[in-house]
C-alpha cells in the first residue's frame, strides 16, 4: 500500500477511488473502521469510507484515528483525509477536529486544505469557495438540511473548528509552480501546526499542488486534489503499473434508484428520471409517524412486472418541505429515520432480486451499504465526474453507483443505467 485514505462519507470515497484509478493506482474501498481481522487488500491505494461527516466531532476523530493507525500499520506512506468539495461541515466540525488529530498522530508541522473540484464547478479563489459562478454561501448549500454552508471564506470556516493556524496560499503563488508553493510553506511556517488553504481554479493547479505535497505525511481536501498524488509515487519508483479498469462485470438483475438527497442537483435529476421511470415518493412525515413506508415501497416495486424496467424510490424534497418536517421531529432524528428506512428498503428489494442500485446522497449511500452488509468495493467505469459504478467484492454480487447529492448531470440516473447495460453487453462479449 502506498496511499491510505480516510473519507468522511461513502460517495466521497468512491469519488476519490475513481480519480486514483484513472491516474493508474490499483484501488480498493473498505466500508467502515477496519480492525485487526480486516485483511489488507493487495492494492496501491486503500480508501476507508466512514459515515463521519455529521456525527459528533469526538466520534469522528476517534474513528479517523483508528483508520489512520490501521493504514499506517498496513504500510501506507501517505495519509489522505477526504471531505466534500463543498467543505460540508458544522461550526463544531468535523473537518477541523479530524485534521488536527491526524496532524498530531502523524507528527505533521503543516498540511493543506483544498476542496476544489473544477470539473464539478468547485473552485477556490482568494480563499473563497465557489460553486460554479456562485460563492458557496450564495449557492443551494446555504440551505442544506444537515450542513448549511453560509460562509464561503474557508479560512474563517476552518479557524472556527481548528486549533491549528490557518493560512492562505493564493492563486498567484500556486500558478508559479511547485517550488513557489513549497517556499510559501516554509516562509509562513509557525511554531504551532499550520493548515494551508490553497487556491485552485483548474486541474493544472491541482497537479501542481500534488507535486508540492509529495512529502507531506498528511493531505486533506476534496477528491480532485488527489489527481496529483499517483505521479509522486511513480517518480519515486514505487508505482509502475496501470490500474485494471476492464474487470468490471456487473451482475444480471433488476435496477432500482434510491434517493434521499435533498440537493437542488438531485431534485432536478429526479424530475428528469420521473419522465421515464415509475416512481414512488416517500413522505418524510410518514416515516417519522411510523407509517408502513417500507412495505409500501416494496409493494410498489414488485408491482412493476417488467424485470427490465427500473424503479425510482425517493424521499428527496425541497428545503421548505424538509424544514417543515424537521420542525416536528428534529433535524437529526428525522434524518436517521429516513436513512434507516432507505436502508431497509434496499435490503428488502435485494431479497427480491434487485441487485443493481443507483443511490443519491452520502447519508443514504451509507445506510444502503450498511443494510446490505457490504464491506468492500471494486471501482468500475465513470458515469459522470466523481461518480463511478462499483462492484461488491463479496457474494452476492451487486453493482452500486453511489452519488453525492450535488454531483451529476440532469440525466444522471438514466445515463448510469445505460452505462450499466453497455457494460453488461461488453462483458458478455468477452466470455
Amino acid at each position: 500500500m502506498l496511499l491510505g485514505c480516510i473519507a468522511d462519507d461513502l460517495t466521497g470515497a468512491t469519488d476519490l477511488a475513481m480519480i486514483l484509478v484513472a491516474e493508474g493506482m490499483q484501488t480498493v474501498q473498505i466500508v467502515g473502521v477496519p480492525d485487526h481481522l480486516t485483511p489488507v487488500p493487495d492494492a496501491d491505494a486503500v480508501i476507508i469510507a466512514l459515515k463521519s461527516r455529521t456525527i459528533p466531532a469526538k466520534e469522528a476523530v476517534s474513528q479517523s484515528l483508528e483508520c489512520c493507525r490501521w493504514l499506517k500499520k498496513a504500510g501506507a506512506k501517505q495519509i489522505f483525509f477526504k471531505y466534500c468539495s463543498t467543505f460540508d461541515s458544522t461550526s463544531e466540525g468535523n473537518i477541523g477536529p479530524v485534521s488536527d488529530a491526524l496532524m498530531k498522530e502523524l507528527d505533521c508541522s503543516h498540511t493543506i486544505a483544498c476542496p476544489a473540484f473544477p470539473k464539478n464547478g468547485r473552485t477556490v479563489y482568494q480563499g473563497n469557495l465557489f460553486v460554479f459562478d456562485q460563492l458557496l454561501s450564495e449557492s443551494s448549500m446555504k440551505t442544506h438540511p444537515l450542513t448549511p454552508m453560509t460562509d464561503s471564506n474557508l479560512a474563517r470556516v476552518l479557524s472556527a473548528q481548528s486549533r491549528s493556524n490557518v493560512e492562505n496560499i493564493y492563486c498567484e503563488e500556486v500558478s508559479k509552480g511547485e517550488q513557489a508553493i513549497r517556499t510559501a510553506f516554509s516562509s509562513n511556517s509557525k511554531e504551532n501546526p499550520t493548515i494551508y488553504i490553497l487556491d485552485a481554479i483548474h486541474d493544472e493547479h491541482l497537479k501542481t499542488i500534488g507535486q508540492a505535497i509529495s512529502n507531506l505525511p498528511l493531505v486533506t481536501g476534496g477528491s480532485a486534489v488527489a489527481m496529483g498524488l499517483p505521479a509522486n509515487f511513480q517518480n519515486k519508483g514505487l508505482l509502475n503499473r496501470e490500474a485494471d479498469t476492464d474487470a468490471f462485470r456487473p451482475p444480471a438483475g433488476r435496477n432500482v434508484i434510491l434517493s434521499g438527497s435533498c440537493s437542488d442537483t438531485t431534485l432536478k435529476q429526479i424530475r428528469h428520471a420521473k419522465k421515464y421511470i415509475p416512481s414512488f415518493k416517500i413522505d418524510p412525515n410518514d416515516i417519522a409517524r411510523g407509517a408502513p413506508v417500507i412495505r409500501n415501497a416494496l409493494e410498489f416495486s414488485l408491482s412493476q412486472t417488467d424485470p427490465d424496467r427500473p424503479v425510482l424510490i425517493y424521499s428527496s424534497a425541497g428545503s421548505e418541505d424538509v424544514r417543515r418536517a424537521q420542525s416536528g421531529f428534529g433535524k437529526i432524528a428525522l434524518g436517521e429515520k429516513i436513512e434507516i428506512a432507505m436502508g431497509e428498503i434496499a435490503k428488502a428489494l435485494s431479497l427480491e432480486g434487485f441487485n443493481r442500485f443507483v443511490v443519491a446522497g452520502g447519508e443514504t449511500s451509507g445506510a444502503v451499504i450498511q443494510a446490505l452488509e457490504i464491506s468492500s468495493l471494486h471501482i468500475g467505469p465513470e458515469i459522470d465526474p466523481g461518480v463511478p459504478w462499483t462492484l461488491t467484492t463479496e457474494e452476492p454480487s451487486r453493482a452500486l453507483a453511489l452519488k453525492s447529492g450535488n454531483f451529476g448531470s440532469e440525466d444522471f440516473f438514466i445515463k448510469a443505467l445505460e452505462l450499466l447495460e453497455k457494460q453488461m453487453k461488453e462483458s458478455a462479449g468477452d466470455k
